[in-house]
């Protein structure tokens, strides 16, 4: 399954309808997400999924997408339960104002929703689309999404036919992702962090300022808010463009390829959180593991633990801290980069037999290539 985005530009006409179908579904949601509530105070359990699909019957938008707000519904209430079992906190869905209800779902081709030249929407009519790419496969699903910026896009979910992968005689290689520099490889490489929030950090908390100041419900304060929302989706599109472009270039020139298996969500609840949301790991992490699968590469995620501590010649533990750039064994003299260090580390994981390893093939050819790396290193320095 793949997704395609495209820019749809609806006339002032549908977009007034787009936007009262957005409302129609906002209250949609916080009237089932009421019963349900109503149901549990008064008797204990939460209505069924079946329950539910009858009460949105007439409610003015298109049928389908009245039965898959109720499934959202259904499906957010159960799973507050299902993570509490768990173990996991988390709290109970919430009523939604119009900001917060972005997109209209339709789930099936050629009943809801045409594609030609132009997009067929049943309650709309024919909406202009930019279709930058071609579409490869069947179309399933139509998804019509609002940004805070008051962009709208379609999103189409599309089945393709199983291919088989490209032949990759690429190297392998180890990656080790940071903040002061975005990614060191393990045969040397660096890819700089172009720190994208920071670049526009300054104008964002001007406009901010601007927009603190407005009158609550004016619409001065809907334009600033806008204009906020605009700067955001800029910041975004610039990261976006960015790991697209690096990952792209990754999956093509090597065959294998070792990540760490970070908890980025914790860690920046930790230290250094608005940094390590703006380098985007998770999403560099999910780029490349579902491009490998079309260009012939594997990519495999390795336990992170002491990976900058240890030693990748002697695998002796060297305690240093976050200031400490360098590596400097005192067992066996290996005088690196610590980032450099750690790349080589997660390569090592990342063949059979080693902790952490989640692969099981190429351990010879990988262990040739991190001899190889590690030699031309050594003439280096």
């Amino acid at each position: 399954m793949r997704a395609y985005k495209f820019r749809i530009y609806p006339s002032k006409k549908q977009e007034e309808l787009l936007n009262h179908h957005i409302w129609l579904a906002k209250e949609l949601w916080n009237e089932l997400l009421e019963v349900c509530k109503q149901m549990y105070e008064d008797f204990g359990y939460f209505p069924t999924k079946s329950t539910l699909q009858v009460m949105v019957k007439d409610y003015g938008l298109y049928s389908q997408t009245q039965q898959e707000i109720a499934h959202r519904v259904y499906n957010s209430v159960m799973r507050v339960f299902k993570l509490k079992k768990k173990g996991v906190k988390c709290g109970f869905p919430r009523f939604k104002s119009f900001d917060r209800m972005k997109s209209l779902y339709y789930p099936q081709y050629k009943i809801g929703f045409w594609l030609d030249k132009k997009l067929k929407v049943t309650p709309f009519g024919e909406i202009a689309v930019k279709k930058h790419r071609k579409i490869k496969g069947r179309i399933k699903t139509l998804t019509l999404k609002r940004e805070s910026s008051g962009k709208w896009f379609a999103i189409f979910c599309v089945e393709e036919d199983g291919l088989l992968p490209k032949e990759n005689r690429g190297g392998v290689v180890g990656i080790d992702l940071g903040l002061k520099t975005f990614a060191t490889l393990s045969n040397s490489l660096k890819i700089d962090n172009p720190r994208h929030f920071k670049k526009h950090e300054d104008r964002l908390a001007f406009i901010q300022r601007k927009f603190s100041k407005k009158k609550r419900r004016s619409s001065n304060r809907k334009r600033a808010k806008v204009r906020i929302a605009r700067l955001h989706e800029k910041v975004a599109d610039t990261r976006k463009d960015f790991l697209h472009k690096i990952s792209t270039d990754l999956v093509n020139n090597y065959s294998f390829i070792a990540l760490e298996k970070l908890a980025s969500q914790e860690m920046s609840e930790e230290n250094y959180g608005k940094f390590i949301n703006d380098a985007g790991w998770n999403m560099f992490a999910n780029m490349l593991a579902y491009k490998a699968e079309g260009a012939g590469c594997e990519v495999v995620f390795v336990d992170p633990k002491n990976t900058t501590q240890e030693c990748s010649k002697c695998h002796e533990i060297v305690r240093k801290d976050l200031t400490e750039r360098m590596h400097e064994c005192p067992f066996c003299g290996l005088s690196i980069d610590r980032d450099l260090n750690a790349a080589r580390n997660i390569l090592t994981r990342a063949t059979p037999g080693q902790g952490g390893s989640n692969a099981c093939n190429s351990a010879m050819e990988r262990d040739v290539a991190l001899a190889t790396s590690m030699k031309q290193e050594a003439d280096i320095l």
